[in-house]
């Protein structure tokens, strides 16, 4: 039985709408994407197979899927009709959610059957979910976008890999053999006012559990061992995470 046979008939046996549904599930067992309680936003949902798979594994958190086409409506889960190219529709949207753990974009392009045609206009629906996701994700938050392979793409890798602590490509096993479509996972949403290498004046605030002293860049939190409370210390960063950052104390 060939791989596009197997995974279409399982998905009308298991009532999700698309085969791709699927590959959601091996994304998520691969790049680790859901908890029980996140906020999910699909971009390009319809007809929804991705949804089916987000609210099954969230289910004590949010999902929003997000299309020009209608979507059949799926317990549990929220849609809305919109454009994306749309500045009110995603205003609309970043004010309806706030922040979102989770973006995830299955979107491609009308084929054109000219093959750098078709890898372009993938990498512009790209684009457009990751700069939802600069707008809505969480710091630490994950996004998925999909992609067709083409010279294009290591300078789209290289602009999500500039907003994720790292990012890796994933080919799901339901993607069928011959197609040249993947997936970007950038992990980790780094929205630090600060980069490894910067060296500035911090006042510490507090003291963390395990001795370090604690510096409030921005609201954004830096550890700096070898200081106390009180102390004006001038610092150079040292390591960036998505929510707290490390620093050498210099001065």
């Amino acid at each position: 039985m060939a791989r596009r046979d197997e995974y279409y008939n399982k998905a009308k046996q298991q009532g999700y709408r698309s085969r791709s549904a699927y590959k959601l599930q091996q994304l998520d067992e691969t790049a680790d994407l859901f908890t029980n309680e996140s906020t999910v936003l699909d971009l390009g949902a319809a007809p929804g197979g991705w949804l089916q798979v987000a609210a099954e594994r969230t289910p004590e958190g949010r999902v929003v899927g997000v299309d020009r086409q209608r979507i059949e409506t799926i317990e549990g889960v929220e849609t809305r009709r919109g454009d994306l190219t749309d500045e009110e529709v995603r205003a609309e949207l970043k004010a309806d959610i706030g922040e979102a753990d989770v973006v995830l974009s299955d979107m491609a392009p009308n084929m054109s059957g000219e093959y750098d045609l078709d890898h372009a206009r993938s990498v512009h629906l790209a684009r457009q979910a990751l700069d939802v996701a600069r707008e809505v994700l969480t710091p630490g938050g994950d996004l998925v976008v999909k992609v067709f392979d083409g010279r294009d793409l290591d300078g789209l890798k290289t602009d999500v890999d500039d907003e994720f602590e790292y990012v890796r490509t994933v080919h799901p096993d339901a993607s069928r053999d011959e197609s040249s479509e993947l997936y970007l996972v950038g992990k980790g949403r780094m929205t630090a006012p600060v980069e490894v290498g910067d060296q500035l004046v911090v006042e510490i605030t507090a003291t963390g559990e395990e001795g370090d002293g604690i510096a409030k860049i921005e609201e954004y939190t830096v550890f700096v061992p070898e200081t106390e409370e009180g102390e004006e210390v001038r610092v150079r960063i040292v390591d960036v995470k998505p929510r707290f950052g490390f620093a050498e104390r210099i001065d």
